[in-house]
């Protein structure tokens, strides 16, 4: 039975993909506590924006947004091959083992550290390990709580827009449903985490101009990455061949 599933193309292209969505968001979870300047990446000074009376704002976003843009790109892929039936599963899946992870890292953090492995580091400037450890591990729980379900919804909403586009441009047009399913979902995704995260630490201003700093950036890399889109479907069709490439995407449709 093994050998029959991975002799199957597209049966190891789907747990291909499967494999690295639930292991990109995962990843994009874990490095969520770090907060990087976008202006600087590029060795620009900060944007120095003003935006519903608060001012000095920049793109000062979480390292996880470095992953989430490819997450949203292979949503569209799976979808567009395998369907939303599909997509939905993998993204439960996603939710159900970050949750599994993060109970680990709580415990991790809970379980008593040696006493030779607390100061261990202090020649490097890290004189508490443990506290450390719980400062990278240790997020809050709303943070989480918010990041999950905002990310479910936003796939949901990613995989509806997607299909209702598809069937008024059947086959052609990749660009305008894959785009466009992508900064709508992505907009619901910046608000729900910060209403959840943040409600009653921020004031409404603040979160309704964290969001858009944070949109414009998730906005302009689902613009950026769209040819990302078309060279993955080429390397698809190229993989299971153009015919079985295009009975996939039939199949997709059906299973809506």
């Amino acid at each position: 039975m093994v050998h029959k599933i991975l002799a199957d193309k597209p049966t190891k292209l789907f747990l291909g993909m499967s494999a690295f969505f639930v292991a990109n968001a995962l990843i994009a979870e874990s490095i969520g506590t770090k907060i990087f300047s976008l202006e600087k990446l590029f060795g620009a000074q900060p944007a120095n924006i003003t935006l519903f009376g608060q001012s000095g704002l920049g793109f000062d976003l979480t390292c996880g947004v470095l992953l989430w843009p490819l997450e949203f790109v292979m949503t569209d892929i799976v979808n567009e091959y395998y369907g939303p039936k599909a997509i939905k599963r993998i993204s439960y899946t996603a939710v159900i083992l970050i949750t599994y992870a993060f109970l680990m890292y709580y415990l991790a953090i809970a379980v008593p550290a040696a006493d030779f492995w607390v100061p261990i580091n202090k020649p490097n400037g890290i004189p508490d390990m443990q506290a450390a450890f719980s400062g990278i591990f240790g997020q809050n729980m709303r943070i989480i709580l918010g990041s999950l379900i905002a990310f479910l919804v936003s796939q949901m909403v990613d995989v509806t827009i997607f299909h209702k586009i598809k069937r008024y441009t059947g086959e052609q047009k990749v660009w305008l449903r894959a785009t466009g399913s992508t900064v709508v979902s992505q907009l619901v995704d910046s608000y729900i985490v910060l209403f959840i995260a943040f409600a009653g630490v921020f004031s409404w201003q603040q979160i309704l101009s964290f969001g858009v700093m944070n949109y414009t950036y998730k906005f302009t890399m689902a613009i950026v990455l769209t040819p990302l889109i078309y060279f993955v479907e080429h390397r698809i069709e190229n993989y299971v061949t153009p015919t079985v490439a295009k009975a996939m995407k039939q199949a997709a449709m059906k299973n809506e």
